[in-house]
């Protein structure tokens, strides 16, 4: 499944900003889709994702704050980020769980987005 990823950018403080992913035509079938982030020098961390029967899991640092909305189904989920903090500046990668037509299972990223917030 290749994920397409848009959004991001240099936002101040208190500010917002909206991620956007969609998986290109496939017929695989894509049960949870999220977003990770990954800051420099950290590790890549799960900020939120959104399963099938569209459950939400949220880290505890931006709940509140970020809300996830999607259709695992129609392959597209979006993050609505608010009330940004410099601490929130990370490369985020959108990702999907897949399965293909013979049951394989595969986690698949998109190219990563920049989010910078200034303070």
């Amino acid at each position: 499944v290749r994920l397409r990823g848009s959004g991001g950018g240099l936002v101040q403080a208190g500010g917002s900003l909206r991620l956007s992913c969609a998986a290109d035509e496939s017929p695989d079938s894509i049960h949870v889709m999220g977003w990770y982030r990954q800051a420099a020098g950290s590790q890549r961390e799960l900020v939120a994702r959104i399963d099938s029967l569209g459950s939400t899991d949220y880290a505890d640092s931006v709940k509140g704050r970020f809300t996830i909305s999607g259709d695992t189904a129609a392959k597209w989920v979006w993050l609505e980020m608010n009330s940004l903090k410099p601490e929130d500046t990370a490369v985020y990668y959108c990702h999907a769980n897949s399965t293909n037509e013979y049951g394989m299972g595969y986690a698949n990223w998109g190219p990563g987005t920049q989010v910078t917030v200034s303070s």
